[in-house]
């Protein structure tokens, strides 16, 4: 059944009365200037009320379908969801809506409180179609798993496993070594750490090595990274001094080399992953940051953010290095995210210098930032991929989105608005072209040729459609431009196209009546 989004309003049940759990709609007097017969009710004096049409609450429950919901969840969940769908029924008819015939309504209705209560069982988060084209979205889950990492951690969260246990020695182990051979091997370092998180990789890292003395930065990559937090908090908590260097758009190595101090304890360089600084600019690259370190005995410490491991301009897509690019540098250390340009989950990564890592390792915040089992197990999933380039490019879903040909999304597009147009009655379905982008705080300012479904309507706007194709199940979250909203398959599995064209059918079916 299509998911309808429906409106309406309040009132009197058959009879003129009210109904189990309503209130009975009065009449007002009408206001000055305004002729009886007509006014708030949009002129149902005189002539039947639409109102009065509705199923009453009585009848909803006593309905057989509804009986399974009253069995299994009670009768307050599944009255509680009965009000909520007559209410969206009654705002239609304020709104001018017709209702359907009597048994037509009753069907949809039970139907509509059958979802409202199902969705008591998907608590938490739910799978939705990604079609707004940002291909990392952070409020989406940013990267989706490969497979093989999809079946790691369910084999592993399945049962028991050797986390921290060494079945050559039969002694404990490290949950460390199930992945820091494939860092090594990957990035080229010495050594590698894993994390929860990027922003914990960074105050563990602080924490070891600088609190209590100072880190010179550039003033203009003082970033934040998302949800207001930023590099210089995270800086305080540390318990580290943050030194600001050069302006906003203009820092040379002499501004840093005039900042060194008895306390100075790193020189700290930030990708600036989610933004991008043009015009009068200049900076110091990290290779002379290196060899200034090294001048000072100072560490260097690079924070890459995204955690591209090849430069993405190999896969037709400009603007991110790769770690081992950065490892090369000589660097002490370089911290990077795992549910960005990496794929995979959230996690958080710090290759370098062996003596760097193991001290880290020592470090009492290790275990509070520690990675979980499931993550491991994807993490240790995920670089596996990444011993050969075609591999991964194959199996990431965020490296397969972003490479994939612009013809190949028109061809896809082209197919579900063809097979869409032979049913709809409603809805407008054409194919459009536009521009994407990676998300995430990843490649920033560059834009991806896109090809989109577009969907409209004469009688509704593109603001209502995308609600509606929201609330539906499966949830497809697209964009809105102009008077279109845009399903835009850059960010969509090609596995899904079957299912987009099963919402837009349901939305032009239900949801216009």
């Amino acid at each position: 059944m299509a998911n309808h989004r429906c409106l309406q309003k309040e009132g009197p049940g058959p009879g003129g009365e009210a109904r189990e759990g309503e209130r009975p709609l009065r009449a007002e007097p009408a206001p000055p200037g305004i002729r009886e017969g007509t006014g708030r009710l949009g002129g149902f004096v005189g002539r039947e009320n639409p109102l009065s049409r509705l199923p009453s609450l009585t009848r909803i429950l006593a309905h057989p379908s509804v009986e399974p919901l009253l069995a299994r969840h009670g009768r307050e969940v599944v009255k509680k969801a009965a009000h909520s769908v007559l209410d969206s029924w009654r705002d239609r008819v304020r709104r001018g809506g017709e209702l359907p015939g009597e048994d037509t309504l009753m069907e949809r209705v039970v139907e509509q409180v059958r979802v409202q209560v199902s969705q008591l069982e998907k608590a938490g988060p739910v799978r939705v179609i990604n079609a707004t084209g940002v291909v990392i979205h952070t409020n989406l889950g940013r990267a989706p798993l490969p497979e093989r990492a999809v079946r790691k951690i369910a084999e592993v969260a399945s049962g028991y496993s050797n986390l921290e246990y060494d079945l050559t020695e039969g002694k404990r182990g490290s949950r460390m070594a199930h992945v820091e051979e494939l860092l090594r091997e990957i990035s080229g370092a010495e050594a590698g750490l894993v994390v929860n998180n990027n922003a914990a990789a960074l105050l563990l890292l602080l924490s070891t090595f600088a609190r209590g003395k100072e880190v010179v930065i550039s003033r203009g990559e003082l970033v934040e990274i998302g949800g207001s937090f930023r590099i210089p908090d995270i800086m305080a908590e540390s318990g580290a001094s943050l030194v600001e260097v050069g302006t906003t758009n203009r820092t040379r190595i002499s501004d840093y080399e005039r900042a060194v101090t008895d306390l100075t304890a790193l020189f700290m360089k930030v990708h600036r992953s989610n933004f991008t600084l043009s015009g009068f600019t200049e900076e110091v690259s990290l290779r002379d940051l290196v060899a200034l370190g090294e001048k000072y005995s100072i560490p260097v410490v690079y924070d890459m953010g995204s955690g591209a491991i090849f430069d993405t301009a190999r896969f037709g897509v400009p603007g991110e290095e790769g770690l081992r690019r950065a490892v090369e540098t000589g660097v002490s250390l370089v911290t990077f995210s795992g549910d960005k340009l990496l794929g995979g989950p959230q996690a958080g990564f710090v290759v370098g210098k062996k003596e760097f890592i193991d001290e880290m390792k020592r470090h009492p915040l290790a275990r509070a930032v520690r990675i979980d089992k499931l993550c491991l197990a994807g993490v240790s999933a995920l670089l596996s991929l990444y011993r050969d380039e075609r591999v991964a490019l194959s199996e990431i879903p965020v490296l397969r989105f972003l490479s994939e040909d612009p013809d190949s999304l028109r061809k896809r597009a082209r197919r579900i608005a063809r097979q869409a147009k032979e049913k709809v009655v409603h809805l407008s379905v054409t194919v459009v072209s536009d521009v994407a982008e990676c998300g995430g705080g990843a490649l920033p300012g560059v834009k991806l040729p896109t090809w989109c479904v577009a969907l409209s309507s004469e009688s509704t706007d593109a603001g209502e459609i995308a609600k509606m194709m929201r609330e539906g199940d499966p949830p497809i979250v697209g964009r809105v431009k102009e008077d279109l909203f845009l399903i835009d398959l850059r960010s969509v599995f090609p596995e899904e196209d079957s299912l987009v064209l099963k919402r837009i059918l349901e939305c032009d079916g239900g949801a216009f009546e």
